[in-house]
């Protein structure tokens, strides 16, 4: 027993110190991949941040990687020059750190552009939120990628126009009147360094707006932020502020069996956090990836003999018939159904 114990033991120890970063992955052929990185004023330790920025980007092979906290933009271009098939796009006026990178023989760029940048709303947003649409296989989507304002005291003001929480609830309410309308029906995803957690008190939440919309709205990440906080995107303050929120256009496609939402934890694929912290980043990446829907075709296929299996919410969570909001009958065959129950 002895033996068998010590063998399990030099065996893990040794997968653990084979890890590094040509193991990382995560995007695949059939999915579609958006990743959330603040890189801390990239380059924070020089060219040998580039060069692992560069090893990371090419092996999780996303499609869209949005991208906060670009100090050297010319640096980032010839990174991503290295990675065949990608291309970046940088605002050209006040440049606020946020950048894309993207897989053009994946996905086509068709607009992009920067919303609130008017004096007015500098305080919401002292990085204006920084537009992509683009299609993929067929589908239109809308990417929003954020930085919002960092700091506060955990308590929301609302009286104190200048109160760190009151100016991202201020974000986080112009973003949501935005959308709801300009892209009424879009395939929207909202991403960034939000400087916030999702599970505060109701009373000093300041995405509480869009968590109780949640028929049009699901922030695919609440399962890491009510998780283990070893999983959370900023382990040094032991806190999740990196958030992806989808509109209910994407809601079945997220129920979808190959997709997943996940802090990646590339310090797991280095020595240790230190390392990671000192010559990259104090964020972890949060990347979603979506499995699209069956074509009608295809679910014309299966839409006899079906037998239900089980019913769920937005949140993946088991339910009943008579539970209202918007829920997900899961069949036998492989096809899922989204209805709305209001009564």
């Amino acid at each position: 027993m002895r033996k068998i114990l010590f063998l399990i033991l030099v065996l893990s120890t040794t997968l653990l110190k084979s890890q590094n970063l040509n193991n990382l992955g995560f995007g695949t052929d059939s999915t579609f991949e958006v990743i959330s990185w603040n890189i801390e004023w990239f380059p924070k330790n020089g060219t040998t941040t580039s060069n692992y920025v560069e090893t990371i980007l090419s092996n999780l092979q996303a499609d869209i990687y949005a991208l906060q906290e670009i100090g050297d933009t010319t640096l980032l271009k010839s990174v991503v020059a290295n990675i065949p098939g990608y291309e970046c796009h940088f605002k050209s006026s006040y440049y606020g750190g946020l950048a894309y990178v993207y897989n053009a023989n994946t996905v086509s760029i068709n607009n992009k552009y920067e919303i609130y940048t008017s004096q007015p709303y500098w305080s919401a947003f002292p990085r204006s939120p920084q537009v992509l649409e683009l299609t993929f296989e067929g589908e239109d989507y809308v990417i929003i990628n954020n930085h919002f304002k960092c700091c506060g005291d955990g308590t929301l003001n609302t009286n104190d126009p200048s109160d760190e929480e009151m100016r991202r609830l201020t974000a986080v309410t112009l973003l949501k009147q935005y959308i709801d309308s300009v892209f009424i029906n879009g395939r929207v995803i909202v991403v960034g360094d939000l400087n916030d957690i999702l599970t505060d008190s109701p009373t000093n939440n300041v995405f509480q707006s869009i968590i109780n919309d949640n028929m049009n709205y699901m922030f695919t990440d609440m399962q890491i932020a009510l998780g283990n906080p070893t999983d959370f995107s900023y382990p040094t303050w032991s806190s999740h502020l990196d958030h992806i929120l989808i509109t209910n256009e994407l809601f079945i496609d997220f129920q979808n069996p190959n997709s997943e939402i996940r802090c990646i934890k590339i310090d797991d694929y280095m020595n240790n956090w230190n390392q990671y912290d000192n010559n990259i980043s104090d964020h972890r990446p949060v990347g979603i990836k979506l499995e699209v829907g069956e074509t009608t075709s295809d679910m014309e296929k299966y839409s006899t003999n079906k037998e239900l299996i089980k019913i769920v919410d937005v949140l993946g969570k088991e339910v009943e018939k008579r539970t209202k909001g918007i829920l997900f009958y899961i069949y036998n065959n492989g096809m899922a159904e989204k209805k709305i129950i209001i009564e």
